[in-house]
């Protein structure tokens, strides 16, 4: 059996659900880790885009930024914010990773303040930046998270970044494109995905090592269950080399665990 952490194990799933020749709007961190691993592994051809303009560079190392040098390096186009956006809009764009400080049952996402009064709030977070475009336009939007009820709440605190909205057909009512929206949920205890009616929250699959019961007890809303409920597939022994040795050598990222 592979020894690996959590990191690790939320990378290579989250690398795992993007498909050949398509595209996605990543940051820094683990979501372009799980993109580089995507492409050294099932998926040579994706293109990977950065929201300060950088698409489809030559990734040889990680990027520390989304202005990094290394997201142009090589790439087809050295752009802006706008050069991202606009492809985004029109329906070019089919995957983007995200996060937060919450999440609710229908994936919307805070990132803005944590508490009620916005002008004076417990704490203020950076904000959207491009989350709000990303997960109005691009096809399917996931979330890397760690699993704890102060990050799965009933109520987020701020609606930063759209999700199902408050279910059923409530994105589309607000005039978001049809289509799109939160597709997965990774964290470090289960891999979430959404009902096809009613948009709640529902686990797929469970992390070896956790238990539904750990699941449901860090969670602030009640979740939903797949009838055929797993457990997420281990990284395999090269998934994990091409992680440690290529990707984060330095384990910036994934840690030294």
């Amino acid at each position: 059996m592979n020894s690996y952490n959590e990191m690790e194990l939320m990378i290579v799933t989250a690398a795992r659900q993007l498909d050949n020749d398509s595209s996605v709007g990543v940051g820094t961190g683990a979501p372009c880790a799980a993109a580089m691993l995507a492409q050294r592994t099932h998926a040579p051809d994706i293109l990977i885009l950065f929201e300060a303009g950088g698409v489809g560079p030559e990734l040889r190392r990680m990027p520390i930024s989304v202005g990094d040098s290394r997201t142009f390096f090589h790439g087809v186009r050295a752009g802006t914010m706008g050069d991202i956006m606009e492809p985004c809009a029109r329906g070019m764009v089919d995957y983007t990773f995200l996060g937060g400080a919450q999440i609710d049952m229908y994936g919307n996402l805070n990132s803005t303040i944590a508490g009620a009064d916005h002008d004076h709030p417990k704490v203020r977070f950076p904000g959207s930046g491009g989350a709000n475009d990303y997960a109005s336009y691009c096809w399917r939007t996931m979330v890397m998270t760690v699993h704890d009820a102060r990050r799965f709440v009933p109520t987020l605190d701020f609606v930063t970044t759209p999700g199902w909205l408050t279910g059923g057909d409530a994105r589309e009512r607000a005039g978001l494109p049809a289509g799109t929206g939160p597709y997965r949920i990774i964290t470090n205890m289960a891999v979430l995905g959404f009902a096809e009616e009613s948009k709640r929250m529902h686990v797929l699959s469970i992390n070896p090592g956790h238990t539904l019961e750990e699941i449901t007890e860090n969670t602030g809303f009640e979740l939903l269950w797949a009838n055929d409920l797993t457990e997420t597939p281990a990284p395999t022994e090269k998934e994990l080399r091409i992680l440690r040795d290529e990707i984060d050598p330095a384990r910036y990222f994934i840690g030294r665990g």
